[in-house]
């Protein structure tokens, strides 16, 4: 989108969703819930803070307890309880060996139906951690501080290495394995990696993926760009076979199950960190520049993953729980790996795409492993809906409570993501929050707060959103219109800083809005999320999107989000996005591209009901130009629609490269369709 058609130094937009009813969450789960006494939010309030937080940090084993909670004396670079020592390893796994050794960590589910579940116990997990910690200190020669990329699939291989660097006090950096070795190669050498750990292969669509020529790529760019990979360690996804057309360099490159043999039944000591030393990089994967490596401390982070696992996913011992993420992101990270294990939890981690098969795979999962969590995003949702609106009621599953992430959610996919996936039984938690940020920010209290579709809730316990304008200045609660959305007090869970930039940390998240460079004090320092937001009267939290999307028609500014949502009230339409093209009169006006669900006409009426629909919602300032009806959404591997290439289609540009998409097929396909032949 260029400067001129989103201003984005003009924070305020305006808001035309229509106020939901609540949903009451069922007396059965507020009865169980952890937090259902409202004491929780006096406990958790500014008069309280930032000791609040102690109540975090003491669900975690310390082997030396903090001195302080906060350090706020360097603004931004806040400090969490400093002079605690701790080991991220030893808190998800050691920990619970005495009382729960033979509990499940991970069902591990193949996609490929026919193999079979690996069950991994914390004893188990144990002993496979401290191996490759033994291989990762004596083979691979890593200690405290050092930084290893990983490239990992979605198997029980990446959270064990996840976990192995933690023991050591090593710095994880793990690429979504969908990226390309090119984007690997960015990362290993902008964390100055000198071991790459990947896989041969894994399951993915029904096909065999051979990932480990994307390893040899990335050695090849890193050293382009002056950084040298030592070894390269490969894990093989089926034992004694080799997945990948692209042969082993010798001196390099080393299997995993053959260099683990010498390391058998070996013990690893936990290496004690500070808990403001680094535990990992998770590298945001913006459209323009270089990629921001967001910096995650040991001891806030992991305190606030284990905090809002245990009191917003409401985890207990006793339940099963399912996120659908990829570790390869941060909800795989904190929600996956480090919330759940941190807590002892049971959790099922599947390889492959939810609808091979075919679209019933996740139901036949949660019945046959009494999935009681389940935890996915509004793509995934609407993705299911869009096969078979009345298939998961077939299934004998029984939610008590379901997450949503990743982005905002539209009132029509949350009600049949409620009454269909989640049969009106669970309650759900609609989660707003970032890769800088470690953990949800703003959410209801699944035992506390009613729910309303279409808004995340307000901030969670400890978090004080805000709205600002273009000023600065703070909007009030229920004044219908959108702006700039920031936190304004430090938490635990957020990034220590960009890796190896300060300059560009403190320029892109406090910056702008800091209200006194020079000043000490936090109140100061509000962070600034990048999306348009608006605060209802309740308090609660509606997002449209990162501010560089919005769309300036007119002098009117719309959130695209609103938009899509719109669009999304047609039975009929599946799912929808939303670009801006440049109008001469106008100056921007929306374009819909519009995917419809099986057996549905794509004719003129069906996109006049969708432009209507649009006009009826929001207004005639935001009628379309054009509505395009096409058969699929260019998406990312994890499903995130890509705007940036129907933008460009649109514009009657070229897409750019599309050979990472996991549909990249449908682009031309899209582009004959809008630009011609």
């Amino acid at each position: 989108m260029s400067s001129d058609s989103t201003q984005p130094s003009e924070a305020v937009i305006g808001v035309h969703w229509k106020e939901e009813d609540y949903f009451t969450p069922p007396a059965s789960f507020v009865k169980q819930a952890y937090w259902n006494d409202p004491s929780v939010f006096e406990r958790f309030s500014e008069r309280n803070f930032p000791q609040c937080f102690d109540e975090y940090a003491d669900l975690l084993t310390w082997s030396k307890r903090w001195d302080k909670t906060l350090d706020s004396s360097n603004p931004p670079f806040f400090k969490w309880f400093v002079g605690g020592q701790l080991n991220a390893s030893y808190n998800c796994v050691d920990r619970h060996l005495k009382e729960h050794r033979n509990k499940v960590a991970y069902y591990f589910v193949p996609e490929e139906p026919d193999e079979p579940t690996v069950t991994l116990s914390y004893q188990q997990l144990y002993r496979r951690v401290n191996e490759v910690a033994a291989m990762l200190r004596d083979f691979c020669g890593l200690k405290r501080g050092d930084r290893v990329t990983l490239h990992l699939p979605m198997t029980l291989d990446l959270p064990i290495t996840m976990l192995a660097c933690a023991r050591l006090g090593v710095i994880h950096s793990q690429v979504f394995s969908g990226f390309s070795g090119k984007a690997a190669g960015d990362r290993v050498t902008d964390s100055q990696s000198r071991i790459l750990i990947t896989a041969d292969g894994y399951h993915r669509g029904g096909h065999l993926i051979d990932h480990k020529e994307k390893a040899d790529i990335a050695v090849a760019e890193a050293a382009k760009q002056g950084q040298k990979v030592d070894k390269v360690i490969v894990w093989r996804r089926h034992a004694g076979q080799y997945a990948s057309q692209h042969p082993m360099v010798k001196g390099r490159d080393f299997f995993a199950d053959e260099v683990l043999k010498d390391y058998a039944g070996q013990e690893v000591e936990p290496v004690m960190v500070d808990s403001t030393d680094t535990l990992f990089l998770m590298y945001t994967s913006g459209t323009t520049g270089k990629p921001k490596g967001a910096q995650h401390s040991v001891g806030g982070y992991l305190a606030y993953v284990a905090g809002t696992t245990k009191y917003i996913q409401d985890l207990h011992p006793t339940d099963v729980y399912w996120c659908m993420a990829d570790i390869g992101w941060i909800t795989g990270h904190s929600y996956i790996v480090y919330g759940p294990l941190a807590l002892c939890a049971t959790s099922v981690l599947y390889e492959g795409t939810p609808t091979y098969p075919d679209a019933s795979r996740p139901w036949r999962i949660a019945e046959e492993y009494g999935v009681n969590i389940f935890h996915t995003s509004p793509t995934a949702v609407r993705a299911l809906r869009r096969v078979d609106d009345k298939l998961p009621l077939k299934f004998k599953h029984h939610f008590k409570h379901m997450t949503t992430v990743g982005e905002p959610i539209e009132p029509e996919s949350w009600r049949w993501y409620h009454d269909v996936i989640g049969k009106g039984e669970a309650v759900i938690v609609d989660t707003w929050w970032q890769t800088e940020n470690g953990g949800f920010m703003c959410s209801t209290v699944p035992g506390l707060h009613k729910m309303k579709p279409g808004s995340a809730g307000p901030g969670l316990p400890g978090i004080f959103p805000a709205i600002l304008d273009d000023h600065n200045e703070e909007l009030k609660p229920g004044s219908g219109v959108a702006g700039n959305l920031c936190i304004r007090n430090p938490w635990p869970g957020r990034m220590l800083t960009v890796w190896g930039n300060d300059k560009r940390f403190v320029d892109t998240y406090y910056a702008p809005i800091c209200r006194d460079l020079k000043s000490k004090d936090w109140r100061d320092w509000p962070y600034l999320a990048g999306d348009g937001a608006m605060i209802a009267a309740d308090g609660y939290l509606r997002v449209l999107g990162r501010i560089d999307d919005v769309i300036n028609v007119a002098g009117h500014r719309l959130g695209t989000k609103e938009i899509e949502s719109a669009c999304m009230t047609v039975p009929e339409v599946a799912e929808a996005a939303v670009v801006s093209v440049p109008d001469k009169i106008k100056g921007v006006l929306p374009e819909v591209y519009c995917s419809l669900r099986p057996g549905v006409a794509a004719d003129e009426a069906m996109a006049k009901r969708i432009s209507n629909a649009v006009v009826e919602d929001i207004g005639a300032i935001a009628r379309p130009r054009r509505v395009w009806m096409v058969p699929d959404m260019p998406k990312t591997r994890s499903g995130k629609i890509m705007r940036r290439v129907l933008a460009a289609i649109s514009a009657g540009k070229d897409p750019g490269d599309v050979t990472t998409l996991a549909n990249g097929e449908v682009v031309e396909h899209i582009r004959q369709q809008v630009q011609g032949k």
